[in-house]
């Protein structure tokens, strides 16, 4: 996607928010803002924010079971499963 065709100034989306909400539902995809001539905001739909919001928490987690291999805290799964088996009557 190339963000170039995806730029509008303020001005377009104060006088046009209905159809710029609109494309952007049915495009998926972001829009630049600028004002002065200047980049200031991007804006996206919700389903997409959502998605990105999902795709950060799971890089999180990848990276803190990286963080916790690195470190020597992570244990083998034939190991962890048989500590659950110990616990279990």
């Amino acid at each position: 996607m190339r963000y170039s065709t995806q730029v509008k100034s303020i001005s377009h989306l104060k006088a046009r928010a209905a159809e710029v909400l609109r494309d952007l539902s049915e495009r998926r995809e972001p829009l630049v803002i600028t004002q002065h001539g200047e980049a200031r905001a991007v804006i996206q739909d919700v389903v997409s924010y959502e998605e990105t919001q999902e795709t950060l928490a799971l890089l999180k987690l990848l990276a803190i079971g990286q963080r916790e291999i690195e470190s020597g805290q992570a244990r083998p799964l034939s190991e962890a499963v048989e500590r659950i088996r110990m616990r279990d009557p």
